[in-house]
């Protein structure tokens, strides 16, 4: 069975770190990209931040540039974000989701080929 499951989300209070596992059974993450998505209550889900192994490409929306980090251990078949200087705004359910052949669609959740069912982080002032 294909699973991805996401761990690590928590409380933290603004400032402090996290920092969210996404684990895939049923398939090897080196053959796929990995996306990182969140959703913040009353918002539509946003993609933050990308990973792909083969290419060694990896981006992230503007505003978690230089706070979250993603990285990939394809030993432990799974991604991983960093998140460092959280704020009250990075409060979402955070999703991993994983492709192939993605291109350009990557910050398109349909685009992925499995998905997650979300951690929660949340983040007090």
């Amino acid at each position: 069975e294909v699973q991805l499951v996401e761990s690590g989300g928590g409380s933290v209070q603004a400032g402090g770190s996290l920092r969210l596992s996404c684990a895939a059974s049923g398939f090897t993450f080196d053959e796929y990209a990995v996306g990182w998505f969140r959703q913040a209550p009353g918002k539509e889900r946003e993609w933050i931040s990308y990973i792909n192994n083969g290419d060694s490409s990896i981006y992230y929306t503007e505003s978690v540039k230089g706070r979250f980090t993603i990285s990939a251990d394809n030993a432990k078949n799974s991604v991983y974000l960093q998140m460092n200087g959280l704020k009250p705004e990075d409060t979402a359910v955070y999703y991993c989701a994983a492709g192939i052949h993605l291109k350009a669609l990557y910050l398109v959740w349909e685009s992925y080929d499995y998905w997650g069912r979300g951690t929660q982080v949340t983040v007090s002032s």
